[in-house]
C-alpha cells in the first residue's frame, strides 16, 4: 500500500470510493468538502493506493495553526487493514511540516461512529507518531 497526495486523475476513483464507502448524505457533503479543499490545497488530499486501485482517501486542511481531519473513506473491502493508519500517519507528516500546532478531528453525524479509531490513535503512540496532540472535537 502506498500513501500518496491526490492528483487530478485520481477524480473519478475517489469519487467512486466516496460513494460506496459513504452514505448517500454524507458522500455529497464531503464531494462539497473535497472541491473546496481541492481549490485550497490539494495537498491535503492525501489516498491510499493498494495494487493500482484508490481504497482510501483522507481530506485535510488546516486553519491558522490547526489542522483538521475533515472526513476518511476506506473501501469497505479493506478496511480494518491499516489502511486509515497510514493515512492518518502521513496527514499528521504534512501538518507537522507545516507547522500545525494542534490536530483536530472534525466530527459530525456522518462520522461520530469513527470516534473509537481516532481514540485508538491517541492511545496508541508507539503506532502513529504525533508530535503535536491529536484532541477529538465536535463539529
Amino acid at each position: 500500500m502506498r500513501i500518496r497526495a491526490f492528483q487530478l486523475s485520481d477524480y473519478r476513483s475517489v469519487s467512486e470510493l466516496l460513494e460506496v464507502s459513504l452514505s448517500e448524505e454524507c458522500c455529497q457533503e464531503t464531494l462539497k468538502a473535497f472541491a473546496r479543499q481541492l481549490s485550497w490545497d490539494s495537498e491535503l488530499i492525501l489516498v491510499a493506493e493498494d495494487e493500482g486501485s484508490l481504497v482510501g482517501v483522507m481530506i485535510g486542511t488546516i486553519d491558522r495553526q490547526n489542522g483538521y481531519v475533515y472526513r476518511i473513506a476506506v473501501h469497505p473491502d479493506h478496511r480494518r487493514r491499516g489502511v486509515g493508519r497510514s493515512l492518518m500517519t502521513a496527514m499528521n507528516q504534512r501538518f507537522r511540516q507545516r507547522n500545525v500546532l494542534k490536530v483536530l478531528v472534525a466530527l459530525d453525524k456522518h462520522n461520530e461512529h469513527l470516534l473509537p479509531f481516532y481514540e485508538r490513535l491517541v492511545d496508541a503512540p508507539d503506532r502513529v507518531k504525533l508530535s503535536k496532540p491529536l484532541s477529538i472535537v465536535a463539529g
